[in-house]
């Protein structure tokens, strides 16, 4: 079994998905996976046809150029994707992408069952991409807000260990030690510290047992 036949099996010219694999492989980055390859049926002579590739980071545009001899491609990470869509013909369907730069860009005459599955899967990696965004963000936000009131509940609790007494020697150990880790915990559940903060300094107060 070769390594395109897995990209086949929707009714794919064998020719074209040769020769686009052949070139998409020497453009793969590290973690990169082709995932699908779409090709274009003209109706009536099928000659140089355009082909579509998704990978899980980004989506190809791929033009015959030279009369065959070479072949053209343009690029859209999937950060930079707004919107897809695909839409079926008499002939044949067609599936476009829109950027955030505004720029779109399509294939015409795809068969119908290779413009859904490139719709599915463009779909999902939007999804995906959505996602990271977003927990990208969150972990900036978050980082931005724990790192200021942090800092200002760590001054308030190095001034407040320092006006307060020193406690009796006699007074055990293991009861000063479960108030600081309720004081850690407070801090923890009102969103002062995050969760690696949390966990560093209580292996801290723990060691010293």
């Amino acid at each position: 079994m070769s390594m395109i036949d897995k990209f086949l099996h929707d009714d794919q010219d064998p020719k074209a998905v040769e020769k686009v694999y052949s070139r998409l492989v020497d453009l793969l980055t590290t973690g990169e996976e082709i995932l699908y390859i779409a090709s274009q049926k003209k109706p009536l002579v099928n000659i140089l046809p355009d082909c579509i590739a998704l990978t899980n980071k980004r989506i190809l545009f791929f033009t015959p150029a030279n009369l065959g001899l070479s072949i053209k491609f343009v690029d859209f990470v999937w950060k930079d994707i707004v919107d897809v869509a695909t839409k079926e013909e008499i002939i044949g369907a067609v599936f476009t992408v829109k950027t955030t730069g505004g720029a779109e860009m399509g294939v015409d005459y795809l068969p119908k069952i290779q413009a859904r599955k490139l719709y599915q899967y463009a779909q999902e990696r939007k999804e995906a991409e959505r996602e990271a965004r977003r927990l990208r963000e969150l972990e900036e936000k978050r980082a931005e807000s724990g790192s200021v009131q942090f800092e200002h509940a760590a001054a308030s609790a190095a001034a407040a260990f320092h006006a307060a007494p020193t406690p009796a020697p006699t007074e055990p150990k293991a009861d000063e030690l479960t108030e600081k880790l309720k004081k850690l915990r407070t801090l923890f559940d009102n969103g002062l510290i995050s969760q690696e903060e949390y966990n560093h300094k209580k292996l801290d107060l723990l060691s010293d047992l």
